[in-house]
Formats: C-alpha cells, sequence, structure tokens
C-alpha cells in the first residue's frame, strides 16, 4: 500500500514539474497575437513595418506620379484608390483600367520596385457592384481590398467573395457623422468587431487613425479592441483631439504615433501602413518623406 501511495505522489510531482509534453511545446504561446498575414516581403519592410502610401495622399496627380512621389519619399508599398487618372496624357480613371493598362502600371510600380497591396477605398452597396469590384481586384493582382460595409446584410455576400476570391477585406473607418440619427456606424470600433464577429479570417480592418481621432476615439485603444483583425492602416498624425483637426507629421501631434508602432508590434501585425497625409496637397512628398523617416528610426525601448 505504502508502495501506491508513493508511486502517487512520485506522479503528481513530475506533473507540476513537467506539465507540458514534448507536442505541447510546438503550440503557440496563449498570449501570441495571430493577425491577417499579407505576406509581404522583408525586402518592402521599413523597421519590421511594410510602410507607404495610400495614393490619395497625391490625388492632385496621377497614379504613375503617386508612384514616383511614394518612391521618392521612400515608400516601399502602395495602395491605390478608385477614380485617380492613371498617367500624364491619360485620365483613365484606375477603377477603369483596361488589361493593357493594368500591365502598365505594373512596369511602373517594377520600375520603382514598389509594390501594389491595396485597392481602395472602394463602394459595394450590393451583391452585383461587390463582385464586379473582386473581379477588378484579381486583375490588379492586390491581395486585399478597402472597403465600407456597414451591415451583416453586406457583410454576408462579401465574406462570399472573400472566399471566393480568396481576397481580404478591410473595413475603413470615416469620422463619427455629426447628424446623431445617421446610419453610418463604421467610425465605430465596437460596431465594426460585431459586424466581424465570427467571419471569415480574412476579413478585418482597415484603421484610419486620424479619422478615430476625429470621432473622439483613441487609436491605440481601437487598435486594442480590434486585435487579430487589423490589416492595414491609413496612418495620420493630427494636431488636436478634434473633429476638424488637420494632419501634420508624425511625433508632432496627438496621433500617438510611437504607441501606435508599439501596439502593431504587440499583435505581431503582418499587414502595410499606408501613410495617408491630407496636408500640403501640391508639394507634400518632404511630409511624406519625414513620415517614413518617424517610423525607420522609431524604437520601442
Amino acid at each position: 500500500m505504502k508502495t501506491i501511495h508513493l508511486l502517487s505522489a512520485l506522479i503528481i510531482t513530475m506533473i507540476f514539474l513537467f506539465p507540458a509534453c514534448a507536442s505541447d511545446q510546438d503550440q503557440p504561446a496563449l498570449n501570441v497575437v495571430v493577425s491577417p498575414d499579407l505576406n509581404i516581403p522583408a525586402s518592402h519592410h521599413i523597421n519590421g513595418f511594410a510602410v507607404g502610401v495610400q495614393s490619395f495622399t497625391f490625388n492632385r496627380f496621377s497614379a504613375f506620379e503617386a508612384i514616383e512621389k511614394t518612391a521618392e519619399a521612400g515608400g516601399k508599398i502602395i495602395e491605390i484608390f478608385p477614380g485617380q487618372r492613371l498617367k500624364p496624357g491619360d485620365d483613365t480613371p484606375t477603377n477603369q483600367l483596361s488589361d493593357e493598362q493594368i500591365a502598365e502600371l505594373h512596369e511602373k510600380l517594377r520600375e520603382h520596385d514598389i509594390l501594389l497591396v491595396n485597392y481602395g477605398v472602394v463602394v459595394m452597396p450590393t451583391p452585383e457592384e461587390a463582385r464586379s469590384v473582386f473581379e477588378y481586384a484579381q486583375k490588379l493582382g492586390v491581395p486585399a481590398i478597402t472597403a465600407n460595409p456597414n451591415t451583416q446584410q453586406e457583410m454576408d455576400f462579401l465574406e462570399e467573395l472573400v472566399k471566393e476570391f480568396d481576397i481580404m477585406m478591410a473595413i475603413h473607418n470615416h469620422p463619427r457623422p455629426e447628424d446623431p440619427e445617421s446610419e453610418y456606424r463604421i467610425w465605430d470600433p465596437v460596431h465594426v468587431m460585431n459586424l466581424l464577429e465570427g467571419r471569415d479570417e480574412r476579413m478585418g480592418i482597415c484603421a484610419d487613425t486620424g479619422h478615430w481621432i476625429r470621432s473622439g476615439i483613441s487609436p491605440v485603444e481601437a487598435l486594442q479592441l480590434s486585435e487579430g483583425r487589423v490589416i492595414s492602416l491609413h496612418m495620420k498624425d493630427v494636431d488636436r483631439n478634434s473633429r476638424d483637426a488637420e494632419d501634420v507629421i508624425f511625433g508632432t501631434g496627438v496621433g500617438q504615433i510611437s504607441e501606435i508602432l508599439a501596439e502593431l508590434t504587440r499583435q505581431n501585425f503582418a499587414g502595410h501602413i499606408s501613410i495617408e497625409h491630407e496636408a500640403n496637397w501640391e508639394n507634400n512628398v518632404p511630409d511624406v518623406a519625414q513620415n517614413i523617416l518617424y517610423i525607420r528610426n522609431w524604437d520601442e525601448n
């Protein structure tokens, strides 16, 4: 009987001393965040982040010129917005390009070593319009689409297209409407996470950090709430906590840029940061370059 008791004690002791078997050691720790992965190569990262520009920053110019300016500012990736004219001498909007023009666009991207990683912000209120956008995004060869679905009904048909085309969809937030009766609700990250609950893992958010501040929301807290769903950012710094805040150079405003980068690091962020600098429209390459330099020099410690 004593032998049995001693054996039982030994087994219990071993359980406490060696709680994990060899197969358990291969499993990720419970506190490791798994974020959507756009598989952007390290060659197009800056200080661990895939950084470039949302081409709306250069909306006074063509898409070709936006690519040139992104490269001049030191960016590595670009997100093309629909409606921008293709190039000087060709006013075809970027949402209506032929196969030949798409090939031209990609040649321009290769010339400047810029990756096209996203297309948006697009409006897809019906299944038919959404399918058209996904088909076009497939031709462009982008891994993600930035959009603004506001209801579960829209999310239902978008989820089917995400699965069919294997293209990610990121919900982008604009500022909170001044009209309290407005049906536009995706300014609120709580509403967005409710839309995403139980949805395909390729559906997530495009965090416009400046618009969150304009809505009275802390971008860091919103990112924490959105953990595991952050596909991309439209990153801004702004001069004040106000709806009419203006964009400023990273680190000079109230935009929590350093804290945002730290939070993205904690979340193992594997998407892209599109700088969207809505100021000095005619000559904002120096501003964008300073923003990129801020990320390049950022040190979590």
